[in-house]
């Protein structure tokens, strides 16, 4: 059920993210973001009052107090002790707003002062972030398969075994690959689509508190309040644009980066497989020794081409990427050939 429709589910959820609001506030080092999240508290509970209004025009009765759930309360605990930062995701999920300061791993940017730099600033692409998806799960199944198939190769010289052990490897890994990656993605959207919902609702409701609210992180972030509050009022009438920014801006959530979970599934599968078939694929065509170098030759090319691939993320050298990713799969490999070396001696 919807806040729009049942007053009661709104005021709790205000409540509750009042709470909250006060925990962050008292767990929060800088005094600058302890001042804002107090006053998000507040404004929380003035939202309150707006849906205590509309129950008692219906009729629905409200409890005298609030009282926090079970999950609310170990929330709240886990922020005092892991503070604010490490749970951005979890507080965004209780409505806490204002994660978006909390947000790491970009690169700074001047505040938008209009409307259209709020805009313009938005809409990106997100094509950077699959392609380097792409080359973690391509990593992922080269390392992963290489050290099972040189496992088997240390313990037996039996081909079929090392070709079977390779193909399980890969299906099993590809397999696991795509239905960690759906429940992951299906997991977010469904955070952003309730997450979502709740501002539309909230927007239609009391806009002016939610321009409000959106000023004062514009104002944490080094906007001059006059300037933060006229750029939300001007946000707030433009009901598609507000709710992109108030999901960026408010819950740290980028709509942008929210792709399909089926795709997400089918990329990480194939990704993981094409990695995991290099080492294999000499197996399918030779056996003995010359299958076993081909496959460490191919493994090595493909690892030194995946660190220096991954050195267009990290601003690195690309040649250093390389050889670092090649030393950290020929001692995955090594270790995993000389287990199983001595596994096959013990057990032969």
């Amino acid at each position: 059920m919807t806040q729009g429709s049942n007053p009661l589910e709104g005021w709790h959820e205000e409540k509750r993210s009042a709470w909250l609001y006060r925990i962050v506030s008292e767990s929060e080092k800088d005094s600058g973001r302890a001042a804002l999240f107090k006053e998000l508290g507040q404004a929380a509970e003035e939202q309150a009052k707006i849906w205590a209004g509309l129950a008692q025009k219906q009729n629905a009765p409200l409890p005298t107090a609030f009282h926090p759930d079970l999950r609310t309360r170990l929330v709240g605990r886990m922020i005092r002790v892991f503070k604010p930062r490490r749970l951005k995701g979890v507080l965004a999920a209780m409505k806490v707003r204002g994660m978006s300061l909390y947000a790491t791993g970009s690169v700074p940017h001047r505040m938008p002062l209009s409307v259209e730099e709020v805009g313009s600033r938005h809409h990106t692409s997100g094509s950077g972030n699959n392609l380097r998806a792409a080359v973690f799960g391509i990593n992922d199944g080269l390392i992963s398969n290489a050290s099972l198939i040189l496992g088997f190769a240390g313990a037996t010289s039996d081909n079929s075994v090392i070709l079977l052990s390779g193909v399980a490897g890969l299906l099993a890994g590809a397999f696991s690959m795509a239905s960690g990656e759906y429940v992951s993605v299906r997991s977010q959207r469904e955070m952003f689509e309730y997450q979502i919902g709740l501002e539309r609702e909230e927007l239609d409701q009391y806009p002016q508190e939610e321009a409000a609210e959106l000023a004062l992180i514009y104002a944490a972030k080094g906007i001059p309040k006059d300037e933060a509050r006229s750029l939300a009022d001007r946000l707030i009438q433009d009901p598609g644009r507000a709710l992109d920014t108030l999901a960026r801006e408010e819950l740290g959530l980028n709509p942008d980066e929210l792709g399909s979970p089926v795709s997400a599934a089918l990329s990480s599968f194939f990704a993981f497989s094409v990695g995991a078939l290099i080492p294999l694929a000499s197996f399918l065509f030779t056996s003995g020794t010359q299958a076993l170098n081909t496959s460490i030759i191919l493994t090595g090319l493909a690892l030194f081409s995946v660190g220096a691939t991954l050195s267009l993320f990290t601003g690195r050298h690309a040649f250093l990427g390389g050889i670092r990713m090649l030393v950290i799969g020929a001692l995955a490999g090594g270790a995993t050939y000389l287990i199983g070396h001595l596994l096959g001696v013990n057990l032969s």
